[in-house]
């Protein structure tokens, strides 16, 4: 799977994609991320990318035509995949997204900064738009590195268990279960006996049973949209 990330900053990406899980991926030919700077495709001597907003008002805009051109030299015109753009007015980002968006073989990511961009970017360009969540961020580029991580945990070879995907919490519908390792016991507390007796029925069952508390009790809007 491909992303291409057109961003004023690029080099926010470059350390998180450089460990862990996202950088064996990587190596493994499992995931491409590609990172335009949507700078270099200004055409004043100055690399303009933002203006004042008509109208007036606080804050500056980012500008189309830098957008546009980004966009367009990199994936063609129309852009050859979806191109989403990561803003607080768009549809939550949730575990159903993600597994929608994995389906596909190729995605964009655009990220706002300062007052967003200007709206012929939205109307002409953009063909979705994702937000993390009802708060605002100073820009795009976290955002856009939420769903690269979530997405690509979900890419068949991504993650050495290939079940671990499906069991995350969302995944189910329900938080999930707690977790222990070793050692047994630590300042006086235990770990649950069942997770020690080897009956992986009783294993499963507590589980479950875990997780559907854990969801009642944290987050009871879950069991709600069952």
């Amino acid at each position: 799977m491909r992303f291409d990330v057109f961003t004023l900053f690029p080099e926010m990406f470059t350390a998180y994609l450089d460990e862990s899980i996202l950088k064996r991926a990587r190596e493994a030919g499992l995931l491409e991320v590609g990172l335009h700077n949507i700078r270099n495709y200004t055409t004043d001597k100055h690399h303009t990318t933002d203006d004042e907003p008509y109208g007036g008002g606080g804050g500056m805009v980012m500008k189309p035509e830098p957008i546009f051109a980004a966009v367009e030299s990199v994936l063609g015109a129309p852009p050859a995949c979806p191109v989403i753009l990561l803003t607080p007015q768009g549809r939550l980002f949730t575990h159903k997204v993600a597994e929608q968006l994995v389906r596909q073989p190729h995605l964009a990511l655009l990220c706002g900064r300062y007052e967003g961009v200007d709206e012929r970017v939205r109307q002409h360009l953009v063909t979705d738009e994702i937000s993390l969540g009802d708060f605002v961020l100073t820009g795009g580029e976290i955002p856009a590195l939420a769903v690269i991580d979530a997405v690509s945990r979900l890419i068949p070879g991504v993650l050495g268990d290939p079940d671990a995907a499906q069991k995350d919490s969302h995944a189910s519908g329900l938080l999930e279960y707690p977790h222990y390792t070793r050692p047994p016991e630590f300042r006086g507390w235990e770990v649950p006996e069942v997770l020690r007796s080897g009956n992986h029925a009783e294993i499963e069952k507590w589980r479950q049973q875990q997780a559907e508390e854990r969801t009642r009790q944290r987050r009871p809007d879950m069991l709600d949209r069952e």
